[in-house]
């Protein structure tokens, strides 16, 4: 088997600079220049450190990043592994690329070893990435036109399919969020002893989960609660929530959706409120499985006589929260005990209209 590392990160010169570190270790580096995307063409190179061994023009009619690699990285890496001849194959993700389906490609491979996914981060900007609005379009990175993500999307799911996550420079705040976002990240300032150690383990995040409370430099809130939000004071209340937070995740439960298990996602000021699908309280037993381990596991200890698994639980990331006051606006979005549910009107309707269980 050719053991594979992946490499990512929002920074090009520096996720650069990683690959060539590694490149210098051992093994054969494969590359990816995206410049001509727009123009529905990705130069695909694979190189050692004598020089190119392979040089391909990948063409589309659809210019898409993760499209372009997809469709030929196995069969490059296969061809590489019936060589024998290196020890290990890098692949330099381009910052748009689909790290998860990259790597769920290549581990389904049995010619090919899943090592490591390891992400780049630039200390400087990391923070003000995290915590911002800007969208990948509006950076500049190559993708294509109906990429709406936002930059701090980009990088958190980076951070959290990630095995490693290598430093430009070394920063608490940086250090400590990062960790925040994905505890068992490996946290290092230069790439020396990642390549050739087995640590990818495919786990992803459940969607409708929330992260460990933490205290220190950077804190994480959890939240939760059993009685449903009021649509209209959550929705006044969205951009506040999210003020100085980098990642933001879990289940809601808002009084004008009674029927669904809404999820909560956010990146930096960027929220997606999505359809999970039905409560376990509207599902039969048999069908219990289909939902998720963690949601499954707080159901059972948390069932509400009345109510059953409908709850509210949230979990929020940032440097410098102010807990209590994130706390109290959350608290303020809850539907009181003397209000009732059929007056209100729902500004999620208009986006929820159409959403399916994921």
């Amino acid at each position: 088997m050719l053991p594979v590392t992946l490499l990512t990160g929002l920074d090009e010169g520096f996720r650069g600079a990683v690959a060539e570190d590694l490149l210098a270790a051992a093994g054969v580096l494969v590359e990816y220049d995206v410049s001509s995307l727009s123009a529905g063409a990705v130069v695909r190179i694979a190189r050692t450190a004598a020089g190119v061994i392979d040089r391909e023009v990948i063409t589309m009619d659809h210019p898409c990043v993760s499209c372009a690699i997809r469709g030929s990285l196995v069969q490059l890496l296969t061809s590489i592994a019936t060589v024998e001849r290196y020890d290990v194959a890098i692949v330099n993700v381009p910052a748009a690329g689909d790290t998860n389906a990259i790597a769920k490609e290549i581990s389904a491979a049995e010619e090919l070893r899943l090592d490591a996914v390891i992400t780049t981060v630039d200390s400087p900007t990391v923070v003000a990435d995290l915590t911002g609005d800007e969208l990948v379009h509006d950076r500049g990175i190559p993708t294509a036109a109906e990429d709406g993500r936002a930059i701090a999307e980009m990088i958190v799911r980076q951070l959290e399919s990630a095995d490693a996550v290598v430093l430009s420079s070394e920063d608490t705040t940086v250090r400590a969020l990062t960790q925040a976002i994905n505890p068992a990240l490996l946290v290092q300032t230069t790439p020396a002893g990642l390549l050739g150690v087995q640590l990818h383990v495919s786990e992803a995040v459940e969607p409708g989960s929330i992260a460990a409370a933490r205290q220190g430099e950077v804190q994480t809130l959890v939240w939760q609660s059993t009685r449903p939000f009021h649509p209209e004071r959550l929705y006044d209340a969205l951009e506040d929530l999210v003020a100085g937070t980098a990642r933001g995740r879990g289940t809601i439960w808002i009084a004008t959706q009674h029927r669904s298990r809404l999820s909560w996602d956010s990146f930096g000021t960027n929220i997606a409120i999505g359809v999970l699908g039905p409560w376990l309280a509207d599902l039969p037993a048999d069908r219990w499985s289909s939902v998720g381990q963690q949601h499954q596991a707080r159901s059972a200890l948390e069932w509400h006589p009345e109510y059953g698994d409908r709850a509210t639980y949230l979990s929020f990331t940032g440097p410098a929260l102010d807990l209590r006051e994130l706390r109290d606006r959350l608290d303020g979005c809850v539907l009181r005990a003397d209000e009732a549910v059929h007056p209100l009107t729902d500004p999620f309707a208009v986006y929820l209209e159409g959403s399916t269980a994921a």
